[in-house]
């Protein structure tokens, strides 16, 4: 091979590297990020996703609430990578986190717990983060996972037996956004629509009566997909009861 042949053959091979690294690192958005106080450092439980303790320890409490990224609810649920850009401060990795409120901040994509926040540290630097109050951030979309667990229908606390149904999915896993839940009404042989009340929380009046059944359509890149839980919830539930299911979502 000669000379030119070689520094061509050189100067394709950089090209192709840049591309990668370019391609690699795409996916990251330039945004800010800030914290909330908590007395224990957990997320809250009165989030607007409703998702209620669960989501003040979903995650070992690394949440956050967001604004733009919230969508009205169909954000619930969602995991990002968060990484702050401090030299010597900031970690590699920063922090992964999952949405579980609606929060507004200046010109901040994300509002992290305490324990969110500190994460985004290098060891040992946490305290010399946490004066910034505001950082500079990247952040991408990531699969959640939650090892060992189904997906789980919880009875919202707002729920009244027998006459208002209102229900929460819970570990959402995978890259998905739920976005419409329904029953099914063995009455009538056919599936009813719920309503997003608000956040992730899919109320009914007079809901069907006997085991109830749920289909949930996910919304992700690969397309939409519904996903059915048959009899998940028996006849005379509770609110505020957490029913499981054999599904999981990946």
């Amino acid at each position: 091979m000669g000379f030119a042949a070689k520094s061509y053959f050189s100067l394709l091979c950089m090209l192709v590297l840049f591309t990668t690294i370019c391609y690699s690192q795409s996916n990251y958005v330039s945004s800010r990020a800030t914290y909330y106080h908590s007395p224990d450092n957990l997320g809250t439980p009165t989030g607007a996703c409703g998702y209620g303790e669960f989501g003040q320890r979903v995650n070992g409490a690394n949440v956050a609430g967001v604004s733009m990224l919230y969508r009205n609810g169909s954000g619930c649920g969602a995991c990002y990578q968060v990484r702050c850009k401090i030299p010597k401060l900031c970690s590699d990795d920063g922090v992964k986190v999952v949405v579980t409120d609606y929060e507004e901040g200046d010109r901040t994509d994300f509002i992290l717990s305490t324990r969110a926040y500190a994460r985004l540290a290098v060891p040992n630097a946490a305290s010399k983060l946490f004066p910034f109050g505001v950082v500079n951030v990247e952040y991408q979309r990531i699969p959640c996972r939650y090892p060992g667990y189904n997906l789980k229908v919880k009875v919202h606390e707002y729920s009244k037996f027998p006459g208002y149904l209102a229900v929460v999915v819970l570990y959402q896993a995978g890259v998905y956004d739920i976005t419409a839940v329904e029953v099914w009404q063995e009455e009538d042989q056919e599936w009813k629509c719920m309503r997003r009340a608000f956040g992730t929380v899919w109320d009914l009046p007079g809901p069907p009566a006997g085991p109830l059944s749920f289909r949930v359509q996910v919304s992700g890149s690969g397309g939409t997909k519904w996903v059915q839980m048959t009899d998940v919830v028996p006849s005379e539930w509770k609110a505020g009861v957490v029913y499981d299911t054999p599904i999981q979502l990946s």
